[in-house]
């Protein structure tokens, strides 16, 4: 698949009838010139009228809003997202005249605690309530585990159910359901990312003479006719370490595709890390460090990214973020689910996160303009706009990246497939060891911390039970 940016520019064509009308002398000539003179300048009068009337109209129509007042709105810094928004909210300004938007910038590590502050004062009336969407709620069946900010927030009252609002029906379910709780909505979700693919290398398949791989032996065993071409078979940012484990996101996704019933499994015992399918993912995990590269050690993760965008690399298990990094490649590329399972139809899912959701405060004095604004934010065309500014993946499913990731990853994402991952699931018993996330089995395998995926399933297990 060749990834080039295409755009469809409307092609306007006018066809102009010409009719002269010929005079027996000049005379005749020139006043047929100074009635059409006439006649242009009536028309341009009118045209004139006209145009002040749009004007008269557009001015009615602003003035005619009912909106007035000081709208407070809290984001998190994102430059991209920032100028966006500040963009958008000269024009809402403009088409009410009556209204002022103060935006508030804060760096996304400060979310909680601003949130926190300002909701309670009442100081805000739309925040970026998350920057991972509603993540790491407390189940019922999590014993001793305190609730993540947003539900403390939700619980003490501080946010708008916003349920009934027309404009939560321009995302899709899956975003929605990112921003629930208790079977109320009080957020909307603007966007997401995935973790759990790979970069594809087309150009090197094509010189081994392997085929895009979409299982996990087809995956492993074409890395003997990639070496044997010349080239690398897999990096990853291994100096960053945090990058090894994301990449295999998609493989722990693929034998578990159901992620939250995997952490509802751990916490009641119907699923271990050392039961048949843990052992058998935590000796897939072993395999996985095994195929990265010794370069990877040196490699932090953008500059994993960089290095594969070279292009002696065949596969790069990264997050979609990415992306950006790899489209300087001058090769033909793929975005695909990482093949973790030996059954191609279980592959076939992007997991990921939420990365920006926005909420409007319960007790904002000015609701109907907090709901006008949002109202208009998420409109498709706005949306749209927003998300291939920011290189979100879209979460309203009119929306579509106009980017190489968007046009890899389409095809999947139109079908409903893309899931919130384990990490956004996952919470640890109290007292559990340090070994009891299991996700990052992968991390511990590469630098040697286990000589086996059975040694480090059975520590995995032990810490996590320690802390039941």
């Amino acid at each position: 698949m060749k990834h080039t940016r295409r755009k469809i520019l409307p092609i306007l064509v006018t066809t102009a009838l010409l009719a002269a009308a010929c005079g027996d002398d000049d005379d005749s000539a020139d006043d047929a010139a100074t009635d059409d003179a006439a006649t242009d300048d009536a028309a341009t009068d009118d045209a004139a009228t006209d145009d002040a009337a749009t004007d008269d109209a557009a001015t009615d129509d602003a003035a005619g809003s009912g909106l007035e007042g000081t709208l407070r709105v809290l984001i998190h810094q994102n430059p991209s997202g920032v100028e966006f928004i500040e963009n958008f909210n000269a024009d809402f300004e403009a088409a009410n005249p009556g209204v002022t938007v103060d935006l508030r910038i804060v760096n996304a590590d400060d979310i909680p605690t601003q949130n926190q502050t300002q909701l309670t004062a009442n100081d805000i009336d739309i925040t970026t309530i998350s920057v991972t969407g509603f993540a790491n709620p407390v189940q019922d069946y999590m014993t001793d585990a305190e609730p993540p900010y947003w539900q403390q927030l939700i619980d003490a009252g501080l946010l708008m159910d916003i349920s009934d609002q027309a404009y939560v029906a321009n995302y899709d379910d899956a975003a929605n359901d990112s921003s629930s709780y208790n079977g109320s909505q009080y957020a909307v979700a603007l966007g997401r990312t995935t973790y759990s693919g790979m970069f594809v290398n087309e150009d090197i398949l094509g010189e081994a003479g392997v085929e895009i791989p979409t299982t996990w032996d087809e995956l492993v065993s074409s890395c003997g006719p990639i070496e044997d071409a010349g080239y690398k078979c897999m990096i990853a940012g291994g100096a960053d370490s945090w990058p090894v484990f994301v990449g295999s996101y998609g493989l722990l996704g693929a034998l578990y595709p159901d992620q939250q019933a995997l952490v509802e499994g751990l916490w009641t015992g119907a699923a271990a890390w050392n039961d048949e399918q843990g052992l058998e993912l935590f000796d897939r995990y072993a395999t996985y460090a095994s195929l990265l590269d010794a370069e990877s050690a040196g490699l932090g993760g953008d500059a994993a990214a960089s290095r594969y965008a070279i292009g002696d690399v065949a596969y790069g298990p990264m997050g979609g973020w990415n992306a950006a990094l790899v489209d300087e490649a001058t090769f033909e590329w793929e975005y695909i689910p990482f093949p973790g399972s030996s059954d191609a139809a279980d592959n076939q899912t992007f997991f990921g996160k939420v990365d920006m959701s926005l909420a409007v405060a319960a007790d904002t004095p000015v609701p109907e303009l907090a709901h006008a604004w949002m109202a208009a934010f998420s409109e498709p065309d706005t949306y749209n706009a927003f998300a291939n500014a920011t290189n979100y993946i879209p979460t309203q499913p009119t929306a579509a990246l106009d980017s190489n990731l968007g046009a890899s990853i389409a095809p999947l994402l139109q079908q409903g497939n893309f899931a919130i991952g384990f990490e956004q699931w996952y919470v640890g018993p109290t007292g559990a060891g340090q070994w009891a996330n299991g996700s990052q089995a992968a991390l511990w395998l590469y630098t040697g911390d286990f000589g086996s995926g059975a040694e480090a399933a059975e520590a995995s297990q032990a810490d996590l039970a320690s802390g039941l």
